[in-house]
């Protein structure tokens, strides 16, 4: 599972604002400290009626600006400043109005503070966990073949279909007996089975991990069944190409991946030794009764057979794109 909390923007467009965001905004300023007053004001950057913006406070949003290339700070810092002031505007505004005393304001400014608090807490502890050694990623590359050194280019027909269960055994035999696609098709009309067919090109790091291995497995011409929610998945392999990843290619992503999995692990461990420690305690309607389950955990996931997405993956580029096989891993 990934830890993602979704970050408050503390900039909004020019053509208006959204409380919330200037809300958790101003409480991530704070949190983070501005230096004191001497600082402060030598650190100026301009002066909104009596209220001063920063030096700080303009770093402070350009450092959670992805992408931002050092000769574009400049001009992103003017802009930030500009929006930092009508925020100020806006914000006094707000205050002569009295809605920082809105009970509903309140409970927002209050959300955003947990929410930066404990956004706070999972980065503190993602600090501390080691990256992965130069042999755990080696180990990991060697393990997963069908995504780096074997990795292909596949070129899939799909078939959705729609069938009761009692349908799934025949459905499957027909596929396996069929010389070619387009006969298994034909079948399915004969019996006005429901379907709905496409094509996809996808690269290893495109399709899901759970699923991958036996895909790979799959030569050119043979095919694949898996259940979905309304019947079932038919996956027909027309072609592919060899298309491999060196260990050097690859060890910016496994990385990361390893790493990410590992804090992930470490809050998991973490929140379940102060779950253990904590006295929770449900009441109201979110009391458990004799009929329900205990509730002194979060229920886990239902587990879902692995299937291949239809047609939301865009088609596999011929040049590596290290960021797809971060998202691949994922």
């Amino acid at each position: 599972m990934n830890i993602a909390s979704t970050q408050q923007r503390a900039i909004v467009t020019s053509t208006g604002f959204q409380l919330a965001s200037i809300a958790a905004a101003t409480l991530a300023l704070l949190l983070a400290g501005c230096g004191d007053d001497k600082d402060k004001a030598s650190q100026t950057a301009a002066k909104v009626n009596k209220e001063e913006i920063t030096v700080h406070e303009i770093n402070f949003v350009l450092q959670r600006q992805q992408g931002l290339k050092p000769e574009q700070a400049e001009a992103a810092s003017h802009q930030v400043l500009e929006r930092l002031i009508e925020q100020q505007l806006a914000v006094s505004k707000a205050q002569d109005e009295k809605l920082d005393r809105d009970p509903r304001v309140v409970q927002q400014l209050e959300m955003a503070k947990k929410e930066i608090l404990a956004r706070a807490y999972v980065e503190h502890l993602g600090e501390s966990v080691a990256k992965p050694t130069s042999e755990e990623i080696a180990k990991y590359y060697d393990e997963k073949p069908a995504l780096f050194k074997e990795r292909r280019i596949y070129s899939f027909q799909e078939i959705g279909i729609e069938a009761p269960p009692e349908q799934f055994d025949e459905i499957r035999a027909k596929l396996n007996a069929a010389k070619n696609i387009n006969e298994f098709v034909d079948y399915l009309k004969s019996k006005q089975i429901r379907f709905a067919g496409s094509q996809a090109v996808r690269a290893a790091e495109q399709l899901p991990l759970a699923s991958l291995d036996a895909i790979a497995r799959l030569k050119d011409g043979d095919s694949l069944v898996t259940r979905t929610p309304t019947g079932l998945m038919a996956l027909y392999l027309a072609g592919s190409r060899s298309q491999p990843v060196s260990a050097e290619q690859a060890r910016p992503a496994i990385e990361a991946f390893l790493w990410n999995q590992r804090k992930t692990e470490a809050v998991q461990k973490d929140m379940k030794a102060m779950r253990d420690a904590a006295k929770i305690e449900y009441v109201g309607k979110f009391a458990p009764t004799a009929a329900s389950a205990p509730a002194s955990a979060p229920a886990a996931a239902p587990s879902v057979a692995p299937t291949v997405a239809p047609t939301a993956v865009p088609a596999a580029s011929s040049a590596l794109d290290t960021d797809a096989i971060s998202k691949g891993l994922k």
